[in-house]
């Protein structure tokens, strides 16, 4: 059976996923060059980079999908995770931002960009972001929690509670308990 890019890619996301990032690495690598200009291949080398730490390269993978599709939103998402991480929150702001900007429909980046506003004390914006992510995604126990806290430290406590509520109901319940990788 031939390899094809598809195979390949789909073979790495596999490995990735069961946290063999090392073994996917080479995988991506050789989908992209029967495939270099694919952004997806691209990103998804970059999130197996990630996941191995080795932030320098898997920014050179993002950087390098968002040259060839710049509207990739999760790419723009996972620079913005790396940022956070490094503690560099401008940088992670300007690209959470920045993937709101080409999809602002996507909970992650939502729920990313309150989590950065709640650790800066910016608890009203982080109350905005987390209510997004929780109207995309009402399940999304995540963006919930984080919903809750926020409220709390506003000293909304009846809202508070109301999510409370709602997570308690969610331990019961086989719901959406956090937002898939950005895999593609």
């Amino acid at each position: 059976m031939m390899e094809t890019a598809a195979t390949l890619n789909n073979s790495g996301i596999t490995l990735t996923e069961a946290n063999r990032p090392n073994d996917a690495i080479p995988l991506f690598r050789k989908a992209l060059i029967l495939e270099p200009g694919n952004p997806l291949l691209w990103l998804n080398l970059g999130i197996a980079q990630q996941r191995t730490g080795d932030y320098s390269e898997a920014m050179v993978s993002f950087n390098q999908a968002i040259l060839i599709d710049e509207t990739l939103a999760d790419a723009w998402l996972s620079m913005g995770l790396i940022y956070y991480e490094m503690e560099q929150f401008d940088a992670a702001e300007e690209c959470y931002q920045a993937a709101l900007e080409r999809n602002d429909e996507n909970p992650s980046a939502w729920n990313n960009l309150g989590v950065l506003y709640f650790v800066e004390g910016s608890y009203e914006e982080a109350r905005y972001c987390f209510e997004q992510a929780v109207s995309l995604v009402p399940l999304y126990t995540d963006a919930l929690i984080n919903l809750r806290d926020a409220c709390r430290e506003l000293e909304d406590y009846r809202a508070a509670a109301e999510f409370e509520r709602r997570l308690s109901e969610l331990k019961g319940h086989d719901g959406f308990t956090s937002i898939p990788t950005g895999f593609h």
